[in-house]
């Protein structure tokens, strides 16, 4: 929480006057306020006892999985989408749960990685729920865009790092949901693509916005234009995905790379991973030499943390150190 506070008070620094020095002053003198917020001890009441699985329900119960992994793999969290019928599309109810998912994570110090899946095989997700949406008359069909639209720019915005792990079909608001995650995975016969053209729609969750910032312009209109699918090993090639890995007999390869992947950032300083990523997220919205203050301004917040004192004091006694994300 204290991390998240901070977070909020780099951000709100920065976006009055986001590409100018003075902004980058007003970022840095941020700086005392969250060391005293990093210095508040706030208690921490574990959602779920250890390894449990909880349930977001409202109309179709187990819409999502939200699993809190343990022992060794404490702080890594897994969304797990589950709409077999509907292929996972995303409906008013989805929408709710994950929005309810995404906040409670957020508000969490102790979650270090959150993994987005899917518990249906060969589905990632098939985008809106087209049998909900033709039912729904002319007026809602703004504000739940509208709603999606946030729960995916919510997602992108959690401060910890974010995985989405591609087993089957990411269409539509499925591909606008990775491509606001940090990192995304495709197992080589997923399907991924912006299709809203062909229902003479367009992405209406950040495609039309992140796709260009992943491929580049000219690709991204290419593929939203033909309303083209492609598969893992192109996205791949394209830069769409980080990683595509060959699908196993159980479908969950792509799930597999990711917690590996995970597994791999769970040792490191959790509020340097933050300030890394907000850092990153923040610089490459501006110019070089702003970017290079923000740059400077993240990297303070990391100077008075008891982690990087214990990652010294463990260089220095050869062994692993012990990051608490204080």
């Amino acid at each position: 929480m204290a991390v998240l506070v901070g977070c909020r008070l780099l951000l709100q620094a920065i976006r009055p006057q986001t590409g100018t020095i003075e902004a980058v002053r007003r970022l840095q003198e941020q700086t005392k306020s969250f060391h005293n917020v990093l210095n508040n001890k706030l208690q921490y009441i574990r959602p779920t006892s250890n390894g449990a699985t909880r349930h977001y329900s409202s109309d179709i119960k187990d819409d999502l999985s939200i699993r809190y992994l343990d022992g060794e793999d404490s702080g890594i969290v897994v969304f797990g989408i589950n709409r077999p019928k509907q292929k996972n599309a995303i409906s008013k109810s989805l929408v709710i749960q994950m929005t309810e998912a995404v906040e409670s994570v957020k508000k969490n110090s102790k979650v270090r990685t959150v993994i987005i899946c899917s518990m249906v095989p060969g589905i990632f997700c098939a985008g809106a729920d087209l049998k909900e949406r033709a039912k729904m008359h002319q007026s809602e069909v703004g504000p739940f865009v509208s709603k999606a639209r946030a729960l995916i720019s919510e997602l992108g915005n959690l401060p910890m790092p974010t995985i989405a792990a591609i087993d089957g079909a990411a269409l539509g608001g499925g591909l606008e949901m990775a491509l606001s995650c940090d990192i995304r995975i495709a197992s080589n016969n997923a399907k991924l693509g912006l299709t809203e053209t062909k229902l003479a729609i367009i992405p209406g969750a950040g495609g039309t916005q992140r796709l260009p910032r992943a491929i580049g312009v000219a690709l991204a209109k290419e593929l939203i234009f033909a309303a083209r699918a492609i598969d893992g090993t192109e996205a791949k090639r394209l830069g769409l995905v980080s990683h595509a890995v060959e699908q196993n007999k159980s479908g969950d390869a792509a799930y597999l790379r990711a917690l590996d992947l995970a597994r791999e950032f769970n040792p490191n300083g959790p509020i340097a991973i933050r300030m890394a990523k907000l850092a990153i997220n923040q610089g490459i919205e501006v110019d070089l030499n702003t970017g290079l203050a923000i740059e400077e301004a993240c990297y303070a917040q990391v100077i008075p943390t008891k982690d990087r004192l214990e990652g010294l004091a463990a260089f220095k006694e050869k062994r692993p150190p012990r990051f608490k994300g204080e």
